[in-house]
């Protein structure tokens, strides 16, 4: 299956997993970092030496409205359009609520909720010409919150939000999709065994996911679930059960 996908944060972690999964079903992927250079270039090396021409790189800065407009151009010119946004990029960290920042909820709010909404606006004629679709990477802790993690559980409902209304704004032509990883990857910041340990513990598979079962996700809903719009796919091993 031929698509032109843009990726954001597609440098490493979940956002590659994905671009090498597309990529190896066929598809064109953009990819778009902002700061890991060295992987994005990697990755975009990696996927062209495979099949030519088929992966383009682009950085911006996800907060800049402009840069943001920027990208979708550039994601249009690379192959005459867009068909699929998996918007992914993510700033996550913690905010003690009595110690927010307005630059952390700018920040938080901005990459997580933002650029995801602006980013879709700017490719929505890309995408309903090509009957595209759109996937948003969401949280399974935008339902109940993660403590001490305020402003970006804020953000992520805003996410989840966002995607069952964009479907109704984009639809019929416009798939509007979410997946919610759980347990799959540690914060780039250090966790202590025994954090992680007791994290494990509450997932009734008791093991740690991969980034391709959030890739395969992905590609489930592109490729598979035509009649799903709206709609937040949990993968998470079982650990919303045990909340």
């Amino acid at each position: 299956m031929q698509k032109n996908v843009l990726i954001t944060g597609a440098a490493k972690r979940i956002g590659a997993a994905c671009a090498r999964l597309l990529h190896s079903e066929g598809c064109n992927v953009f990819l778009h970092y902002r700061s890991s250079k060295a992987e994005a270039e990697a990755l975009c090396a990696e996927l062209n030496q495979i099949r030519p021409a088929s992966a383009v790189l682009m950085q911006a800065d996800l907060l800049n409205i402009a840069e943001l407009e920027m990208l979708a151009i550039k994601a249009c010119q690379a192959w005459g359009g867009i068909d699929i946004l998996i918007n992914n990029a993510s700033a996550f960290y913690p905010t003690l609520f009595t110690e927010v920042t307005e630059a952390q909820w700018d920040e938080l709010l901005g990459s997580n909720l933002k650029a995801p909404f602006f980013l879709a606006k700017f490719l929505s004629a890309t995408l309903l010409d090509n009957q595209g679709c759109i996937i948003n990477i969401v949280d399974i802790h935008a339902e109940r919150g993660l403590k001490d993690y305020s402003v970006y559980s804020i953000a992520k409902a805003g996410l989840v939000a966002m995607t069952k209304v964009l479907a109704k704004e984009l639809g019929p032509q416009v798939r509007v999709n979410a997946v919610a990883p759980g347990a799959i990857l540690w914060p780039d910041a250090d966790v202590s065994e025994v954090d992680k340990q007791a994290i494990l513990q509450r997932v009734v598979l008791n093991k740690q996911g991969d980034a391709s079962d959030i890739a395969k996700a992905v590609w489930f809903l592109i490729a598979n679930a035509d009649y799903m719009t709206g709609q937040v796919l949990t993968v998470d091993g079982g650990r919303t059960l045990n909340y």
